[in-house]
């Protein structure tokens, strides 16, 4: 599978040629996003980017891991890990399928009561 892989440039340029920006704003704010967003998972807080996913911190704890080669035990820090989940949205773009649209809960009747005319 030989994909190009985007860059910030790339992004910078998407940005530029989209937002009507300069290629040094849109670097800048192409940057800024970036930098709150690492912000964010650096203090633990979950990043969700509605439509493509949720960036989250997992708290890994020590544990005991084994070298391959020789057999000998060894023991593995505590760390924390960044994971990531895919929305719906983007399973069904990347699988090449739309998703249904969600369905919205509509009022009935009228939003208020006309008064009854009593003869």
């Amino acid at each position: 599978m030989a994909g190009k892989t985007i860059t910030r440039a790339d992004l910078t340029e998407a940005v530029s040629n989209t937002g009507g920006l300069s290629r040094a704003e849109a670097a800048d704010l192409v940057e800024q996003v970036l930098g709150a967003m690492s912000e964010a998972l650096v203090t633990g807080e979950i990043v969700k980017l509605s439509g493509f996913g949720v960036f989250t911190v997992r708290h890994k704890t020590e544990r005991l891991g084994r070298n391959p080669k020789t057999g000998t035990v060894v023991p593995i820090e505590p760390r924390r890990s960044l994971t990531f989940s895919a929305s719906q949205l983007l399973k069904s773009r990347i699988n090449g399928t739309m998703p249904e649209p969600r369905s919205r809960r509509r009022r009935q009747g009228p939003l208020v009561s006309a008064p009854v005319a009593t003869e």
